[in-house]
């Protein structure tokens, strides 16, 4: 079985009339300044796994994204760069800008390998376990503000120690399985939050890893994080999942900033 793209409404990036450029939704936001980082990183994959079966690249088996600096809610525009194409393993870079800004405030590495079965002796492939996510209870994240955000462009399960995530818009027309992980994987800092509500936890950067493509469109997530408040610093990881079983890794830095001060009312 295989990846299954499933019906979404209108992609959460609107494609302009230049190429390369690219205008947000506002469920592309995050949850403070600018967008979320899980949605900067599946547009950028996303771009470039749109351009893997032209290029024989193969299946797009790492993402190793980069936030420089929040992106804002305005039109943006990507560059991509092939940094090696090889008989089995390609490469190649995505950076991001906002239209007439020359910092850039994103990047990512993709990597791809084109798949060749190997025989190892003794060798046994576990099984799969398939497991029906609606089972579990739904989530329902909102803003304080009430404003749309990117996830509400993802259904939320919580059940036996996964965390179960199913877009339901698309990240562009055509998005790739792989860049379909990045916006579920982007949690992983959170759901393994050891303290809640005491300090936000931005992650600099994201890395996913998988070892087969996803089948459905439900992603599972058991995560893990550790902190040291006395630097300031901490990191998460995390299985990636299917309906099936076991997909891949995810990992990323955390950064632990304090919440902003309430303001006081004047007297």
């Amino acid at each position: 079985m295989s990846f299954i793209s499933g019906e979404f409404a209108l992609p959460i990036f609107e494609a302009l009339d230049s190429p390369h450029h690219w205008r947000p939704s506002p469920l592309a936001a995050g949850p403070f300044a600018g967008l979320q980082g899980g949605a900067v990183a599946s547009l950028l994959t996303a771009e470039v796994e749109a351009q893997a079966a032209a290029r024989s690249w193969g299946m797009a088996i790492s993402s190793a994204a980069w936030f420089l600096r929040p992106t804002p809610m305005a039109d943006l525009r990507s560059e991509l760069r092939v940094v090696a194409e090889g008989g089995r393993v390609s490469v190649i870079d995505n950076t991001l800008w906002p239209v007439g800004d020359d910092a850039p405030c994103a990047t990512v590495r993709v990597t791809f390998s084109r798949e060749r079965a190997v025989k190892v002796p003794g060798f046994v492939e576990a099984r799969p376990t398939p497991v029906d996510p609606t089972q579990y209870p739904a989530r329902t994240l909102h803003l304080v503000t009430g404003r749309k955000w990117f996830m509400d462009a993802m259904e939320a399960r919580l059940g036996d120690g996964v965390a179960w995530f199913r877009m339901h818009d698309q990240v562009i027309a055509g998005a790739g399985p792989l860049s379909s992980i990045l916006g579920p994987a982007d949690w992983t800092h959170g759901i393994a939050r050891p303290v809640q509500n005491v300090v936000a936890d931005p992650n600099p950067n994201l890395t996913v890893q998988l070892f087969r493509q996803p089948i459905g469109l439900w992603i599972g997530v058991r995560a893990e994080a550790r902190w040291t408040p006395s630097t300031g610093l901490g990191a998460a990881s995390g299985t990636l999942l299917d309906v099936e079983g076991e997909i891949g890794r995810v990992s990323m830095s955390v950064v632990l900033v304090p919440f902003p001060k309430p303001a006081m009312a004047a007297g």
